[in-house]
């Protein structure tokens, strides 16, 4: 029987966004949301894929290793390019992503790190070397560890293994989770969940689907009865232009709040920043994007009040 693993596509100590104190959070990969805006478009894929960061590319005239290895010819010569350290001009490379299986051949022959995977797999003792490295830091500030994503909960048996571990350890711990997954795997890590990091994007079924991909029935239902099994919430609201921003999306995602009672400890405001558009590129994937403006101080302002005229505590990130 093979041993228990996870796909994490990253690990990020000293957390200090992702639930109460200094936190790990280790990041699952896959997700089955779709949702434009994301900032972590390297997430989605269930698989390890390769990514290319341009800004990393010292160019094949001075480089060019990664251009015969590749045992599927995918990668290619590509543009010219001024380079970084003078005004001379370089090339870079190109991934013909029609050809290239993410083998990785080519991220162990890049030096500068240009070329890399993402998508590593961890054993449940693995990843408890990382956790018990910063116990300390948790003891401290009342922090512990975060499984997010991507949609981490779809990696269940492996994030409950880790999760029985940390409870034992006496190691507090969060999900990040959309909720879009079925209640058997939220009903598998309950037991060893301190709190849900619970993102709420649009009350409105038909328009979450047309933009995010998904309904939000599922999504709602399983906040229900995480609340009515006993489950502790931060929910998480990102405020998207033309999407969710205006008051009566506010106001009834404040009604669906209220309705979870003294299970959600705190509402948490994340309006809306573009700065993760450049990781599209590493991936050459062509996907629906949204490009706009972060909201202004002063609507932000107004829906932090309008949630808190309903009684509701709320923060902004």
């Amino acid at each position: 029987m093979s041993e228990l693993t996870g796909k994490i596509f990253d690990i990020q100590g000293f957390s200090v966004h992702d639930g109460p104190g200094i936190r790990l959070t280790i990041f699952m990969k896959g997700c089955p949301l779709r949702c434009p805006w994301c900032h972590s478009p390297e997430s989605v894929a269930f698989h390890t894929e390769l990514n290319w960061m341009e800004i990393k590319c010292e160019g094949i005239e001075k480089c060019g290793k990664c251009l015969n290895v590749c045992p599927h010819d995918a990668i290619k010569p590509g543009k010219m390019k001024k380079s970084l350290q003078d005004d001379t001009e370089i090339q870079l490379v190109t991934v013909d992503r029609s050809k290239c299986d993410n083998c990785g051949e080519c991220a162990k022959a890049c030096p500068p790190q240009a070329l890399y995977l993402c998508g590593t797999d961890y054993t449940v003792d693995e990843i408890m070397k990382y956790i018990r490295r910063d116990v300390p830091f948790y003891q401290q500030s009342g922090g512990g560890v975060t499984f997010s994503g991507g949609e981490c909960l779809h990696q269940y048996e492996f994030v409950r293994e880790v999760l029985k571990r940390c409870k034992e350890e006496g190691i507090h711990t969060a999900i990040d989770t959309s909720g879009y997954v079925d209640w058997k795997n939220i009903e598998a890590i309950l037991p060893y969940t301190d709190l849900f990091l619970y993102d709420l994007k649009n009350l409105n079924s038909k328009l979450h689907k047309m933009v995010i991909g998904v309904p939000n029935e599922r999504i709602l239902e399983n906040a229900r009865k995480i609340a009515a099994a006993g489950g502790k919430f931060q929910i998480r609201i990102p405020i998207i232009p033309k999407f969710n921003d205006s008051v009566k999306s506010f106001k009834d995602a404040g009604e669906f709040i209220c309705e979870l009672g003294d299970a959600v400890e705190v509402v948490q405001l994340l309006p809306y920043h573009n700065l993760g558009v450049v990781k599209y590129e590493r991936l050459h994937r062509e996907a629906p994007i949204l490009v706009a403006e972060p909201p202004a101080d002063e609507l932000v302002q107004a829906r932090k009040k309008l949630l808190e005229d309903m009684g509701l505590k709320v923060i902004i990130h």
